[in-house]
Formats: structure tokens, sequence, C-alpha cells
């Protein structure tokens, strides 16, 4: 199998982010689409069919004629079941979602400060916990100033800092071990403001993958230079005719 292409750091770093946007993106996906299949089994939303069969079973005893008949529905069965797996799996891709829509974000800010760092990282890095997880880098980023898209961009950032911090206070407040009437609302009203939580991630990270590009420009720019320096060396050292 041939060898890939060696890329510059500058092409390799971008698309090490933008591997994480698709990630992200999967998540996405998969996760609206177990929200929408809930949707369609809401016991609260469907008209059950009032059908009953009936199941004749052994009771548990060696003698074979001795059998127990019980009366279900079949389709109250199907949509109760349904709706369990439906939920369990929605909860594991709204997690997962959120985890990949952080990284996303976190991986493209980090690109950012390292370009502005004068580093030259081949890719995204992430530090791991105990059983190997990526842990989330700062979502912050300075040094924007001439930026075009600034003030688009720390917009998205505020509204992200205003989820978190409401979904922070949602967990402190859900893990005392006792919660005021007062405290209790509070806690619902932090739930309701924390919603989207994930979307808000998802969106800053790709206004963090446009800020990437701006801030490649410069390297890309003498990465250029370089090859065009390298060409006329090696046309000037050719003999000629």
């Amino acid at each position: 199998m041939p060898d890939k292409k060696i890329q510059h750091w500058t092409e390799s770093l971008f698309d090490s982010v933008y591997a994480l946007y698709e990630t992200a993106r999967e998540y996405q996906t998969a996760h609206r689409a177990a929200h929408v299949a809930v949707q369609t089994v809401d016991v609260d939303r469907r008209k059950l069919h009032e059908g009953r069969v009936a199941l004749r079973g052994l009771r548990g005893r060696a003698d074979a004629d001795y059998y127990r008949t019980r009366c279900t529905s079949p389709h109250e069965k199907a949509v109760f079941g349904l709706y369990d797996l439906y939920s369990r799996s929605e909860s594991e891709l709204r997690h997962r979602y959120d985890e990949a829509a952080h990284l996303f974000a976190s991986g493209a800010a980090w690109a950012i400060g390292a370009v502005q760092g004068d580093e030259t990282p081949a890719v995204v890095e992430f530090n791991t916990d105990e059983d190997g997880t990526p842990t989330r880098h700062q979502l912050n980023i300075t040094g924007l100033d001439r930026y075009a898209g600034t003030g688009e961009f720390t917009a998205a950032y505020d509204r992200w800092h205003a989820r978190i911090c409401a979904a922070e206070y949602a967990e402190d407040l859900a893990g005392r071990d006792y919660a005021s009437d007062h405290e209790a609302g509070q806690m619902h009203d932090a739930i309701d403001a924390a919603l989207g939580l994930a979307d808000s991630a998802f969106a800053y990270g790709l206004l963090a993958q446009r800020a990437l590009n701006f801030v490649l420009l410069e390297p890309r720019r003498t990465r250029q230079s370089e090859l065009a320096a390298a060409r006329a060396t090696a046309q000037s050292a050719q003999p000629s005719h």
C-alpha cells in the first residue's frame, strides 16, 4: 500500500480539527434521529389499540396439563417497550453528542491558541483521564482583534458560557442533600436555561474552525514562499542548454 502524502503541519492541523467536526456532526445527526424516534412512541400522543391476546403457558409445574392463561395488550406492550428502548438510546446519544461537540469546540480553540503562540502542532492534542477519555480544553480565545468574525465569535462564546454556567448550577443544586422549594424552582429554571448546550458548543466550534483558517493564513503564506524559493533554487541549479 503506497504511503500517504506527507502534509504540512498547517494542513494536518486543520484536518485534525475537521475530523472532530465530522465526529460531532455524526453524533448530532444520530441524537436528532433518536429524539424523533422517542416522539413517535410518546404514550401521551399515541392512541393505543385496545385489542388483547391470551397467552397460555406452564405455571412452573411438571404437570403439562396445568396451564395459566393471562391476557395482554400487544400494542401497548410494544409502544411502552419501544419508548423505553428509544429513551435510553436518546439519553446515551445526547451524552455522546455533548462530549463530541465540546471536544470539537475546545480542540479548535486549542489549535488557534497554539498557532497564536508560534507553535506548529501537526494535530490537535488532548490530555486524557484515567480511563483514557480525552479531556476538554478551555473554549475561550483571545487575540483575534484583526479577525472580521470576532463579534459573532464572541457572541457564540457568551451563549455557550451562559448555558454551561446554568448546567453547572443545576448540577450543584441537584447534588445537595436538601433543597428548599425556592432552590428546587431555581434548579428547574437552570435546567431550562442549559437546554441546547451541545448545539451551542457545536455552533461555537464551527466559528472557531473558521477562525483557525484565519490564523493559519500567515503560516500558509510562509510555506508557499518557502516552496517558491525552493523551486527557484532547483531551477537555477539545472544546467542550461
